[in-house]
């Protein structure tokens, strides 16, 4: 099956869902049925740090509308200084 990517949200969730394993991967690491995951417009508020723990990618580019701008320069920083 062939999926067009039509927005930015399409390719973030096609990275979520390949970083996590896959639907059913991301779906039993959220406790949810990966069906519901396919409903999502966004990703849900309440979801994002477990997605983030889950895999990796950081809630910045998972909702930069609630978590700011990610700018990687400034997490290489910030690892530095732990």
């Amino acid at each position: 099956m062939i999926r067009i990517m039509t927005t930015n949200y399409d390719a973030l969730i096609e990275k979520v869902v390949a970083a996590a394993g896959g639907w059913r991967a991301l779906g039993r690491a959220l406790g949810i049925k990966y069906q519901a995951i396919q409903t999502w417009k966004k990703i849900p508020a309440e979801r994002v740090l477990a997605i983030e723990h889950a895999t990796g990618i950081p809630r910045q580019q998972l909702r930069p509308d609630l978590y700011g701008e990610y700018k990687p320069q400034r997490a290489k920083r910030l690892a530095k200084e732990v």
